[in-house]
């Protein structure tokens, strides 16, 4: 009896053992998995985490003129002096601002804009998908650098297309003007990022399951109320990253407004944007990079707090 009762109980510990134990297939895809994402993970490090650390390193030290400055500069330990100095620069914080209020009333823009074109592909023919999917992501393959520089020849005042063109209705308008800088720079942006953001969502759209929207159309749903009841809702996660992305990336402008100052130095200054006050100090302002350094450090710090609040209340509405 007692042979039978211990034959069981080994056979009992051999089947939790076997449902325990991990298949070696599960393993093998598990391994393989983590392989395809060795090289991501190598580009973040040497891209982006190992840069910070030694921003935050080169922002602890400064350069000092020893004398009358003929024995040249000494590097030494300044410790949070750097941040110190940061926090009472005006220019900074100024261009901090001008970023954020332009973040806030561009980035809207950019994913209405969007989330319309978005809308109106997917409920377009399969002919004209693939149409209007190329045309409207046209702008966004031109480089940045070449968009900037073809918007900077046709706002020019002296040889640029649009000038003459408000002529014709008795307007004189100055693109490079204090009051039109930015509105110039938000038309530039919006025709270069709506076409990508635009292709994000689009292919959220095609992910959602039709026969949603046959039940819809059975209840008598219109496109508008499937747009607004099914569509949106769907992708609610695809807007956030959308934008977040356009958020990190007008907090970062720099090539627009470093070619809009070439034409226009009176009204775009030199640390006109956070990035641009950077190089400024990092190239022209007798090569401080140490407080470049700190003035990076603090500009990845607000992103980094700006993205997780984004992030955090997103998550929140969504549970």
């Amino acid at each position: 009896m007692s042979a039978v009762t211990d034959s069981a109980s080994s056979a009992v510990r051999g089947n939790e053992i076997r449902e325990n134990a991990t298949p070696k297939w599960k393993k093998l895809i598990g391994l393989k998995g983590f392989a395809f994402s060795l090289p991501f993970f190598a580009l973040f490090l040497f891209s982006f985490i190992i840069p910070f650390f030694y921003a935050l390193w080169e922002s602890l030290y400064q350069k000092k003129s020893s004398g009358l400055g003929i024995g040249g500069a000494k590097r030494s330990f300044a410790g949070l002096a750097q941040y110190v100095r940061v926090f009472h620069d005006p220019s900074f914080w100024q261009g901090m601002l001008r970023v954020a209020i332009f973040t806030c009333v561009v980035m809207p823009l950019i994913m209405v804009f969007a989330l319309v074109e978005a809308l109106l592909l997917d409920s377009a023919r399969k002919k004209a998908k693939r149409a209007y999917r190329f045309l409207l992501l046209v702008p966004y393959m031109v480089p940045s650098i070449v968009a900037t520089l073809i918007w900077v020849y046709m706002y020019s005042p002296d040889i640029g297309p649009l000038k003459k063109f408000f002529e014709i209705f008795g307007l004189e308008v100055n693109f490079f003007s204090p009051a039109m800088v930015w509105v110039s720079m938000a038309n530039l942006l919006l025709w270069i990022n709506i076409g990508f953001n635009m292709l994000i969502l689009y292919g959220s759209l095609t992910a959602i399951d039709p026969s949603l929207y046959e039940s819809a159309k059975v209840d008598g749903a219109g496109e508008f109320r499937i747009a607004w009841s099914i569509k949106i809702p769907m992708i609610r996660g695809t807007l956030v990253l959308t934008c977040l992305l356009s958020m990190i990336g007008m907090l970062q402008l720099f090539d627009q407004p470093l070619l809009f100052r070439s034409a226009s130095p009176e009204t775009v200054t030199a640390n006109f944007t956070p990035i641009m006050a950077i190089y400024n100090y990092t190239f022209t302002a007798g090569g401080d990079y140490n407080y470049a350094a700190a003035l990076s450090v603090v500009l990845a710090i607000v992103i980094g707090i700006i993205s997780a609040i984004v992030y955090g209340v997103s998550n929140r509405k969504d549970k």
